[in-house]
């Protein structure tokens, strides 16, 4: 029996002719490794197609209380225009509530839209701020100083509740949803708000050298007759690439049943951990099969993995991405070896205490690892999960 304190989830995914995740010069995103520029991913890239897909495995349909909203307009469109159009107040007073609240809930620099940080907040969290917001201008209908003072007073520590974000967690056991339990948050208003990301996310990148090109277009105009213009309406370039990449994911699951379950993460082997189970076992699925990309309509940049390789274990985590620091050849029959012979080193070098298993569409061997299909592969992580081991 192997204590399961984290499972590692490696992954191998071919795309060819896309533009996955661009920069802001509008090409593709990269990254020196080894002796060669690879082609990358951003892990807010592959985060994001995770947390917002709509399939049988969306993470969000895990619980009916996990429903999160990220945006830099929470305060105005969630919180405070339920309010304006149930006229609670006169204008002017729901204003000074308004603007105290994105001062408390964004910071200082909240007043302005521009200033603002997109934050994750969970719906419960939403929906007491909203109820807080309410009290305040029933009690201050047509006094705008006195309902934004008191609202200012709510997000001050000493006067008012204070850390008001403490005080949600206190209420909601998943106060910035599903999401925020797996992928943290950040709030610079509050340190207390900030949730600690139980999955860590590293940026894929190809295993060989980057291949792109340069695609012209051009755009005909279906109204033009042969005795006009015969050029094209509009001409353009965009890059596309082609690459095999290394993805790595981790999961703290002391962490992520912490976040999921309001315990504290020495206790999370006495905690209920069917839940977490059960996003360990969507995470799986998804990692494999939901495809980032841009240039959805132009180029289809949808893949499944070609490989996965998921481990069990107690100690700290370590990536295999040193198998591809000198580059590969961009085929399987490459990279899997080489991904293999990496593992076989690690292993003579560390010892093997970690527990394997693998997902493969074509022939390989990882070390102590059984071969399963997809299903089986991301059953056996969830319950893991569940036992607290991996037997």
């Amino acid at each position: 029996m192997t204590n399961a304190r984290f499972l590692q989830v490696h992954s191998l995914h071919s795309y060819p002719a896309a533009l996955i995740n661009r920069d802001d010069s509008g090409l593709a995103k990269r990254m020196p490794f080894g002796n060669a520029i690879r082609t990358r991913i951003s892990s807010q890239c592959l985060k994001r197609h995770w947390r917002t897909a709509e399939d049988e495995f969306a993470i969000r349909d895990a619980t009916s209380d996990g429903l999160a909203i990220r945006s830099r307009n929470i305060v105005e469109r969630e919180v405070i225009d339920p309010l304006r159009d149930a006229e609670r107040a006169e204008e002017d007073v729901i204003e000074a509530v308004e603007e105290a609240f994105n001062v408390g809930v964004y910071g200082d620099s909240g007043t302005t839209e521009r200033g603002r940080q997109p934050l994750l907040l969970g719906l419960p969290e939403v929906e007491y701020l909203r109820a807080r917001a309410a009290e305040i201008l029933d009690a201050h209908p047509d006094d705008a100083k006195a309902a934004g003072d008191a609202a200012k007073q709510l997000f001050q520590v000493r006067a008012g509740e204070g850390e008001n974000f403490r005080a949600f967690r206190k209420q909601a056991g998943l106060p910035g949803g599903i999401e925020g339990a797996l992928f943290g948050r950040m709030v610079t208003s509050d340190p207390a708000a900030n949730i600690e990301a139980a999955v860590h996310v590293a940026h894929a990148f190809t295993v060989h050298q980057e291949e792109s090109e340069s695609d012209y277009f051009s755009v005909v105009d279906d109204l033009q007759t042969d005795d006009e213009d015969a050029g094209a309406a509009h001409i353009g370039d965009t890059e596309l690439t082609a690459g095999l990449f290394y993805g790595y994911v981790v999961v703290d699951l002391p962490g992520l049943v912490s976040n999921l379950e309001g315990c504290e993460a020495n206790d999370w082997i006495d905690a209920d951990r069917e839940l977490a189970a059960d996003v360990v076992e969507r995470l799986v699925h998804l990692i494999a099969t939901v495809s980032p990309g841009a240039k959805r309509g132009s180029t289809a940049p949808y893949s499944y993995a070609d490989l996965m390789l998921v481990e069990a274990g107690s100690r700290q985590p370590r990536s295999l991405a040193n198998a591809f620091r000198n580059p590969v050849a961009p085929q399987l029959a490459d990279a899997v070896p080489a991904l293999g012979a990496h593992l076989d080193r690690l292993d003579a070098a560390y010892g093997a205490h970690e527990l394997r298993r693998w997902m493969l569409v074509d022939d390989f061997r990882a070390p102590d690892a059984e071969q399963v299909n997809l299903d089986e592969l991301a059953d056996w992580a969830a319950c893991v999960v569940r036992n607290g081991d991996a037997s």
